[in-house]
């Protein structure tokens, strides 16, 4: 198969497990709102975080997330990172539908791949999408785990936390480092990053 045949596996296999149209009374763009502050770090819980993720423009972005903030879905708050900014938050009412979210066959259809093919696909999107946002001129969003600003080697000293994050100066919870970040730089080692990925599973 052709180049131009995979990329268009990839833009079908999306489409049919995002579950385009309408479900739950959320469109398409809301449940891609909704599966990115499920799934985005306290730093990148923001409009701008979506829309440079997204690739949507701001104004889009926060019409959107402000419908859903409408709808009970969203709960703003103030960050504690930056006073003068605001983190959005979903609510137990989101994460009820989430947990019913028609991506889940994607979820399952990973799962049902060996470890070991698992770990290539995984590598090669990360390629692909790192080559796509350079083209774009996108930031590539990433987790902790292969971040070059990743501090800690999983150890907690003294009472505190096995990570940091050098690009904030913020410790890291174990459940934040397999989350994505608007602030990721790719650099970590591959021995570091299966560390970390080990750690954040148990």
């Amino acid at each position: 198969m052709d180049s131009r045949g995979i990329a268009e596996l990839f833009l079908h296999l999306g489409r049919i497990g995002s579950g385009e149209g309408f479900a739950k009374g959320l469109t398409a763009v809301q449940w891609t709102v909704l599966r990115y502050f499920a799934r985005a770090n306290r730093f990148s819980r923001t409009p701008s975080a979506f829309a440079t993720f997204h690739g949507t423009t701001r104004g889009t972005a926060s019409q959107t997330i402000k419908n859903l903030e409408m709808q009970g879905y969203l709960i703003r708050q103030r960050s504690e990172i930056d006073g003068r900014s605001a983190r959005l938050d979903l609510t137990d009412k989101a994460m009820s539908i989430l947990a019913n979210d028609c991506f889940e066959v994607m979820v399952r259809a990973v799962d049902a791949l060996p470890a070991g093919v698992r770990g290539d696909f995984a590598h090669t999107l990360q390629r692909m999408l790192g080559q796509v946002a350079l083209e774009r001129d996108m930031p590539p969003f990433g987790t902790c785990a292969p971040c070059k600003h990743l501090e800690g080697d999983g150890c907690c000293r003294d009472g505190g936390a096995p990570y940091a994050c050098g690009f904030a100066s913020v410790p890291l919870l174990l459940n934040e480092v397999d989350e994505i970040c608007i602030n990721f730089a790719p650099g970590k080692s591959a021995t570091m990053k299966n560390a970390v990925t080990g750690v954040a599973s148990r």
